[in-house]
C-alpha cells in the first residue's frame, strides 16, 4: 500500500454525478493544472494504480488519459509513462467550456444507481447469451419474443398484436422499409413544413417528392393536408405530432382526429414517428390508436433509452403487410442486430428500459428549467419533456449573422434550413441534451442570451 501512494502523484478529485467519468478525470486534471495544484513534467500514476485507488475500471483511466492527450494536457513517453505538458492556454472569457447543442441526443441520466445497475445487468445479459443468437442469422422483422417485447414497449401508448410489429434498426431502417414499400420513385409524400433532416435525406435517396405542409405553433394544420389531398394526391404522409423535431410541438387531439379523417376519406397512408412519445408522462393518444387501419406507426428506443441501441418497433396497419416489410428489411439493412434487440427485450423485460426513461425525464426537466432561466421566454418554443427546443431569432438578428458569433465562441446549433422543406424561418434547434453536465450547458446558453441581448453590429468582430 506504501508503495502504491508514492506513485500517486496525482489524484483527481472528481464529481461522478456530472458526465462520463473518463472526461471527469480529464477535466480535473485540467482544472488542477490551470491552478498549479499539478506541475508540468509530472508523472502521472499507472493507469492501473489509478483505476484502483479510485475504484472504477482500469478502461475509464485509459479513456481519461486518452481525453487528456487529445486536449494536449499529457504526452506519453515509451517505457516511461504518462507526462503532464506545459499549462495549457487561460480559459475562454467565459470562464467555462462551451457547449455543442447540435446533436439531439437524450441527455446521461444524473446519479450512479442507474449506470452501475445497467453495468451490472450487461455482466448478468453476457452470461446468459444463447449461442444461436451469437452465431446464426435471425429473421427479418425480428424474433418473436422481441416482437413482444415491442408490444410491451408500446403497451402504454398504443395496444398493438405481436403478428403486426416488425423489429428494425432504428427508426431509419423502419422509415427505409415503409417509404420502399407504399412508395415509387417521383411520388409525392407529404410532411410538416418543418421536418426530420432523415426523412429528407431519405426521401432524396429514394427520388421522391416531398411537400411540405402548413404549420402553427400547436403544429401540423389538417386544413394544409386535406389541400394537398385535393391537389396533389399524395402516396403518404409523414409526421411526428409529439414533441415535433425541431419545434416541440404537440398536436391537440382533435387535430389528430382531423388528420386521421382525411387520410381515410382520400386513402392516404400515415406514417406516424413517435420517437419522442414515451418522453411526456401524458400526451394524446398516437394516431396509430385513432386510425389503426391507416397509420403506421414507428416508436425507437434512440431518444428515450439510448441511441447506441439503434431499435425501433414498427406497428403496422395489417398483417398482411408484413411479408412484404420483412422483404424490403432484407434487401436493405437484412435484419435488425439480434444482439441489441436480445438486450432491448431484457431492458423491457427487467424494468431498465423503464429506469432509463424515468432518468432521461428528471434530466431533461432540469435542463429544461436551465434553458428557461437563461433564454428569453418570448423568442423559446420549448416544452418540460423535450430535450431540444426552437429558438425564433429576434428581428434584427439572421441565421447566418448569429450562428457566425456562435462558431468562435464554441457553441453549436443548427439552423432551420436543416429542417425546413421550402422557406426557412429565421430560427436555431437547440439540443439541451448533448453537453456534458449543467456547467457546460449554462455557459453555452448564458454566451447565447449575451449575444441576442444586443444588435449585432455590437458584437462584431469585422475590421
Amino acid at each position: 500500500m506504501a508503495r502504491a501512494d508514492q506513485e500517486l502523484a496525482w489524484v483527481p478529485v472528481i464529481d461522478r454525478a456530472t458526465g462520463p467519468l473518463y472526461r471527469a478525470i480529464a477535466e480535473a486534471l485540467e482544472r488542477d493544472l490551470r491552478a498549479g495544484r499539478v506541475a508540468p513534467g509530472t508523472r502521472l500514476p499507472p493507469q492501473r494504480v489509478l483505476a484502483a485507488r479510485l475504484g472504477i475500471d482500469f478502461t475509464t483511466v485509459t479513456r481519461a488519459y486518452a481525453e487528456a492527450a487529445r486536449r494536449g494536457l499529457v504526452e506519453g513517453r515509451v517505457g516511461q509513462g504518462t507526462f503532464v505538458r506545459a499549462r495549457p492556454a487561460p480559459e475562454p472569457r467565459t470562464g467555462a467550456r462551451m457547449a455543442d447543442l447540435r446533436m439531439n441526443l437524450p441527455p446521461l441520466p444524473a446519479g450512479r444507481e442507474l449506470r452501475d445497475r445497467i453495468r451490472r445487468d450487461f455482466a448478468a445479459f453476457g452470461a446468459v447469451m444463447d449461442m444461436e443468437l451469437l452465431l446464426r442469422y435471425q429473421q427479418a422483422g425480428g424474433s418473436g419474443i422481441d416482437r413482444e417485447a415491442g408490444v410491451a414497449w408500446l403497451a402504454g401508448r398504443l395496444a398493438v398484436p405481436p403478428e403486426r410489429v416488425l423489429v428494425c434498426t432504428g427508426a431509419q431502417g423502419a422509415l427505409l422499409a415503409l417509404l420502399s414499400l407504399l412508395c415509387e420513385p417521383g411520388d409525392l409524400v407529404c410532411c410538416e413544413a418543418l421536418t426530420y433532416p432523415g426523412f429528407r435525406s431519405l426521401a432524396a435517396h429514394l427520388r421522391l417528392r416531398v411537400a411540405g405542409l402548413a404549420m402553427d405553433r400547436h403544429g401540423l394544420l389538417p386544413d394544409a393536408f386535406e389541400e394537398a389531398c385535393q391537389r396533389q394526391r399524395p402516396r403518404a404522409l409523414y409526421c411526428i405530432p409529439t414533441l415535433h423535431n425541431p419545434t416541440t410541438a404537440t398536436l391537440p387531439p382533435e387535430r389528430r382526429e382531423a388528420l386521421v379523417a382525411i387520410a381515410r376519406r382520400h386513402g392516404v397512408p400515415i406514417i406516424e414517428d413517435d420517437a419522442y412519445g414515451a418522453l411526456p408522462l401524458q400526451a394524446p393518444p398516437p394516431l396509430a390508436a385513432l386510425g389503426p387501419e391507416i397509420v403506421h406507426h414507428i416508436a425507437g428506443l434512440a431518444k428515450c433509452v439510448s441511441p447506441s441501441l439503434r431499435i425501433a418497433y414498427l406497428a403496422v396497419p395489417e398483417a398482411r403487410q408484413v411479408p412484404r416489410l420483412m422483404g424490403a428489411m432484407r434487401a436493405t439493412m437484412g435484419m435488425a442486430p439480434p444482439l441489441t434487440a436480445a438486450l432491448a427485450t431484457r431492458w423491457i423485460g427487467n424494468g431498465t428500459a423503464a429506469a432509463i426513461l424515468a432518468g432521461i425525464r428528471a434530466e431533461t426537466a432540469a435542463r429544461h428549467a436551465i434553458a428557461m432561466e437563461l433564454l428569453p421566454a418570448g423568442l423559446v418554443a420549448a416544452d418540460p419533456s423535450a430535450f431540444h427546443l426552437w429558438l425564433r431569432l429576434p428581428e434584427e438578428w439572421t441565421r447566418g449573422e448569429l450562428m457566425a458569433r456562435l462558431g468562435p465562441a464554441g457553441i453549436g446549433a443548427v439552423g432551420s434550413e436543416t429542417f425546413a422543406v421550402s422557406a426557412p424561418p429565421e430560427a436555431l434547434r437547440l439540443a439541451l441534451g448533448a453537453p456534458d453536465g449543467h456547467g457546460a450547458l449554462r455557459a453555452g446558453l448564458g454566451e447565447l442570451a449575451d449575444l441576442l441581448a444586443e444588435p449585432p453590429a455590437m458584437s462584431s468582430l469585422i475590421v
